[in-house]
């Protein structure tokens, strides 16, 4: 079976710095792939280049092959509204929109043109309950999302990405604004949304890393040092570099 994402001799540059060096990865397609490196590495960049977040940064300069779902997302042509739907991005912080409940899930659907009540009512509720929400909000669907809990409106920014039905969910540190147990909700959520949905996350927290994902990417100073099934890479891995970083001697 094909990767989900390909890709090949990447280098990024924020004017004349150099932030990725001829990064090469394949992502597998439903499995957990989990981005680990010291702060400043260059995993939060990477990320962001899988649906092209970083075009918002001025002087930004990408060169070599990204290929999602077998498109090169940086042809000339490439739709990006379309592409962050199919690669949708959950963040540090969750960023509920100041809107109910309900129209938070609703939000992506109403901008495609759909607003039939009970196609709407349906995204909403399947969506909720695929994030481990329903059962919290079904009853104050129109309350609003800034007043839920930190973990229910992580979970609700996922459910918002369920609704445009995505193929990829990136996620940049999604647990680090949370406690242990809101934490460890978020964790189950990611577990049981990988039979459907190919997943990245940038984490720090290698106990995190090697309790969900089933695949880690160690980098360094923008380069793609060891990559591997998670296991592997946490028992006996390949590079010293690796292995200094994961035992605690460096980062």
């Amino acid at each position: 079976m094909k990767p989900a994402i390909e890709i090949s001799g990447l280098n990024l540059f924020y004017g004349l710095f150099h932030a990725l060096k001829d990064v090469s990865l394949a992502v597998e397609r439903r499995k957990i792939t989990a981005l680990i490196g010291p702060s400043g590495c260059g995993k939060s960049t990477l990320l962001r280049v899988l649906n092209r977040m970083n075009d918002l940064i001025p002087e930004c300069r990408i060169t070599g092959s990204v290929l999602v779902e077998g498109r090169d997302i940086y042809a000339g042509g490439e739709d990006v509204c379309a592409l962050r739907k199919k690669v949708g991005m959950v963040f540090q912080r969750p960023n509920p929109f100041p809107l109910t409940v309900r129209e938070n899930v609703a939000f992506g659907l109403r901008v495609e043109g759909i607003n039939e009540p009970g196609a709407i009512e349906q995204a909403v509720e399947e969506s909720l309950k695929a994030a481990w929400l329903w059962e919290n909000v079904k009853d104050s669907l129109d309350r609003s999302a800034l007043e839920l809990p930190l973990d229910q409106q992580q979970r609700l920014c996922v459910a918002r990405l369920l609704a445009v039905e995505p193929d990829v969910i990136l996620m940049d540190e999604p647990c680090s604004a949370l406690d242990p147990i809101a934490t460890g909700k978020i964790e189950d959520l990611m577990i049981e949304l990988r039979a459907r949905y190919t997943i990245v996350i940038v984490t720090h927290n290698m106990q995190q890393a090697s309790r969900i994902s089933d695949v880690s990417a160690y980098m360094l100073l923008g380069e793609m040092i060891e990559m591997g099934p998670t296991l592997q890479l946490f028992s006996k891995p390949r590079d010293r570099r690796t292995e200094d970083y994961i035992t605690g001697r460096y980062g």
